[in-house]
């Protein structure tokens, strides 16, 4: 790395100097770790300067190991990292730049979002995810509309953290709309944000979508909101041909609270093949607390497996104290 002898007043560092300008590139890596488990801030210029080092391995690990170190110059390194000629490194600052917790180092992310690599924008945008920071709204609605699907749903989670309600018409566009499924189940979950029922339409739509991941997201999210119109639809959902699906729709129906979906839950849930979908169709019988779940509950109380039995129990002293 042809690191600088000069102007070092630091024994620990000094005794690794060496090693850091060794010709075998290992070497260098295995110092430049050490160095960086010293923890000491006064380090950060060399972590900084092994970003050139002509070994990718090197800068690799430069990259992962500056994050913690927040400054305006780790920021300005990491994005040239996104650059970088080896994935390795690409991923490593794109990691990095998730760390910066930060507003003054978000705000120095925003114009990286008109760079030309599909990459650098998707990074930016999940560093940007957990800032929360307002500036980023508008460009992340912008690149809600990117042509890449990555960049896309990176934008999505921006919007989802942000919970601005002029985002909910193209989360709602994109949740029904999107041609990828990744896309689409994050912006059904984003949805939650909303604070009324006009989203219903696009979450019952989701209930529905191809991709069975999406179509448990909506179901979640359903249960977030607890939107009791979409009764029907997720009684509907108990027969889904997942169980995944079939289990968040039950969950959703215990947080609803409405008697109507007993006799469902009872019929296509709690007799089901997978034991986790049973458990979770006696711990929403027993949030329902209806006296009609009794005797479908009684016989969970047999259940071949004891996660079961105990949500029956605990299900059934919901239901006999909401009849007291």
């Amino acid at each position: 790395m042809n690191l600088p002898l000069s102007a070092v007043d630091d024994d620990e560092l000094a005794a690794l100097l060496p090693r850091l300008n060794d010709d075998d590139a290992s070497v260098r890596r295995l110092a430049l770790i050490e160095l960086a488990e010293l923890e000491d801030e006064a380090h950060l210029p060399w972590l900084l300067a092994a970003l050139t080092d002509g070994d990718a391995d090197v800068r690799a690990e430069a990259a992962g190991r500056i994050g913690c170190w927040e400054s305006p110059a780790t920021v300005e390194a990491l994005l040239r990292g996104l650059d970088d000629a080896a994935a390795a490194v690409r991923l490593a600052a794109a990691q990095s730049l998730t760390e910066l917790r930060l507003a003054d180092s978000g705000r120095r992310l925003l114009p990286a979002l008109a760079h030309a690599s599909p990459f650098v924008r998707a990074s930016v945008l999940r560093a940007l995810r957990e800032l929360r920071l307002p500036e980023a709204c508008e460009a992340a609605l912008e690149a809600a509309r990117a042509a890449e699907a990555g960049v896309r749903l990176e934008a999505v989670g921006v919007l989802g953290w942000l919970k601005r309600s002029e985002a909910l018409p193209v989360l709602t566009g994109l949740a029904t709309g999107d041609a990828d499924p990744e896309v689409r189940r994050a912006a059904v979950g984003a949805l939650g944000l909303a604070v009324d029922d006009s989203v219903l339409p696009a979450l019952l739509r989701a209930l529905g979508d191809p991709v069975w991941q999406v179509r448990e997201e909506a179901a979640t999210t359903l249960g977030k909101l607890r939107l009791g119109a979409a009764l029907e639809a997720l009684v509907d959902a108990l027969e889904d041909d997942y169980w995944q699906v079939r289990l968040r729709a039950a969950r959703t129906l215990g947080r609803l609270k409405d008697g109507r979906a007993v006799q469902p839950l009872v019929a296509s849930a709690l007799g089901h093949s997978s034991a986790n979908l049973r458990k979770e169709a006696a711990i929403a019988l027993g949030e329902i607390a209806h006296p009609a779940a009794l005797d479908g509950l009684q016989r969970a109380l047999a259940d071949s497996d004891p996660e079961v039995r105990k949500a029956a129990r605990l299900a059934i002293g919901l239901v006999q104290a909401g009849k007291a």
